[in-house]
């Protein structure tokens, strides 16, 4: 799905640009720390441990207990997921895609 051309400008170019150039966890740390409150920061990890949750078939209930999301954060985090761009759908695939890969590895070093 596209993006909305709302979002696209050269300060968000240059934010995503400076993202992507980010080689490791402890480089991302750096940075996010760096660029949002520790309340933002926990904010976006929230999001998307709630879309983690939504697609392994979690309840509201469920979610709310573990993770203290409000009831709305779920809703929008459900919708997006839904009807958004896409984006929690590639980086779920992609971080399952890779705890896979990376439990093969143990499997295969253990053989």
């Amino acid at each position: 799905m596209a993006t909305n051309p709302k979002l696209k400008d050269e300060l968000a170019d240059r934010l995503f640009q400076g993202i992507l150039l980010l080689e490791n966890q402890e480089e991302c740390y750096q940075f996010f720390e760096d660029i949002c409150t520790i309340s933002e920061l926990k904010s976006l990890a929230q999001r998307l441990d709630v879309a983690f949750m939504l697609k392994q078939g979690h309840t509201y209930d469920d979610i709310v207990a573990k993770t203290g999301a409000s009831t709305a954060t779920i809703s929008r985090v459900k919708r997006c997921l839904n009807y958004g761009a896409d984006g929690y759908k590639l980086v779920l695939e992609r971080v399952e895609s890779q705890n896979k890969q990376a439990k093969l590895a143990v499997k295969a070093d253990e053989a």
